[in-house]
């Protein structure tokens, strides 16, 4: 079975499972809107991944995690992220996939994807990264957040158990990297903190191979464990997800304060960032605090931050919600412009004009988007092609 339907078999049979009183025809309408998303790829001519293995469910690998203090009576405390859960014997934390074996922590998704393949670079989004090449993409079960409109909920709110996984090493990872002609591969679907050890050890792999290490996270992981992810990655794509701790508390199940620091420590560090926030009407649209979170991103990160303002499609939690309105995120690009902020994109709009990468000086677009494909570039090593500005990015 190849990866793509291993994450459409994880799909169908979460969906029937929490759904029992699915209809045929609800099942087939979900069937095929799950299957064309996953086929998205062989949509756009991408390559496919070669490697065939076995799919299994349960577990496959464990690895003891480096980021865990013993405490009394066999128990341990996380020191991962900044749940810090305090963990009894036989028992797992809040992400469902590190568990405590007789006082030690162990990551139980070591090598054990759930879903992998072959994207656009544009798709996680970064659009200051290599345009129009593509990245080796996976992820395992699990997540340390609970978001009421995961988008992927069907594989990051699951334990390992759960799911079908492959066993695939980090070798082998970075070999079926290499062959799909891939530049880079992308720790992203859920939250990549989940398999930290596994991320790290592959990290290692792929920049030894000249392959560039990017993740779309959540931004939830202590400063430690982050500072040595840094050593390895060589791009970051954060949601930030609002900017108000009670959105993070009563929609995500996280803080926003560790994500902001988390957001200084990457640039401190020098990885390239973008930020992506996903506009859910009622929920996190307030114009006055999107104001707010952009003067905050061009106080302590600089101008030149890109940040997605995405389109919120109803589901998981959140169906009775509508779309985001087009006119919201033109305006959440209007107030980013005028707090400062110089590359501001729409999301989830394909053919819009917030797609595309405009330079801030001269203002000529210099990368032109539809959707997940790349029209033309106008940057020379990169700078504007017109008037010669640096433009901020993973160019070659």
């Amino acid at each position: 079975m190849s990866e793509p339907l291993i994450c459409f078999e994880n799909l169908l049979r979460t969906e029937a499972s929490s759904n029992p009183r699915l209809t045929k025809r609800q099942f087939l309408k979900f069937c095929g809107a799950s299957f064309c998303m996953l086929s998205a790829a062989s949509l756009f001519g991408l390559p496919k991944i070669s490697r065939a293995q076995t799919a299994t469910k349960g577990l496959i690998k464990t690895k003891l995690s480096p980021y865990f203090i013993p405490l009394d009576g066999g128990e341990i405390q996380c020191e991962l992220c900044p749940h810090r859960c305090r963990v009894a014997k036989g028992k797992r934390g809040i992400c469902r996939v590190r568990e405590n074996h007789d006082g030690k922590y162990y990551s139980l998704v070591y090598g054990n994807p759930c879903a992998v393949q072959i994207d656009p670079i544009e798709k996680k989004p970064f659009f200051h990264v290599l345009p129009a090449t593509t990245s080796f993409s996976l992820a395992t079960a699990g997540c340390n957040f609970q978001c009421k409109f995961c988008q992927n909920w069907e594989i990051s709110q699951a334990a390992p158990e759960d799911v079908y996984s492959k066993e695939l090493s980090p070798e082998i990872v970075v070999k079926d990297a290499k062959e799909s002609g891939a530049h880079s591969i992308a720790y992203t679907y859920v939250e990549p903190t989940i398999f930290y050890e596994y991320m790290i050890d592959i990290g290692a792999l792929a920049k030894k191979s000249g392959i560039l290490n990017v993740y779309h996270s959540n931004g939830f992981i202590n400063p430690a464990p982050l500072k040595h992810l840094c050593k390895v990655l060589d791009a970051a794509n954060i949601d930030l997800k609002g900017f108000t701790e009670n959105f993070y508390r009563d929609v995500c199940g996280g803080e926003l304060n560790p994500v902001l620091e988390t957001l200084k420590t990457l640039k401190r560090e020098k990885v390239h960032l973008e930020i992506t926030n996903l506009v859910i009407p009622t929920k996190n649209d307030e114009i006055s605090v999107i104001k707010e979170m952009c003067l905050w991103i061009k106080r302590e990160l600089g101008a030149d931050t890109p940040i997605h303002f995405s389109r919120f499609h109803p589901m998981y939690k959140l169906k009775t919600l509508p779309l985001t309105p087009v006119s919201t995120l033109e305006k959440a690009r209007a107030v980013a412009y005028s707090a400062g902020l110089e590359y501001v994109y729409i999301g989830n709009v394909p053919g819009h004009e917030g797609e595309n990468t405009f330079c801030p000086k001269c203002k000529k677009r210099i990368i032109q988007r539809t959707g997940y494909m790349v029209g033309e570039i106008n940057l020379k090593a990169g700078k504007c092609k017109y008037c010669g500005k640096p433009i901020p990015g993973i160019w070659a």
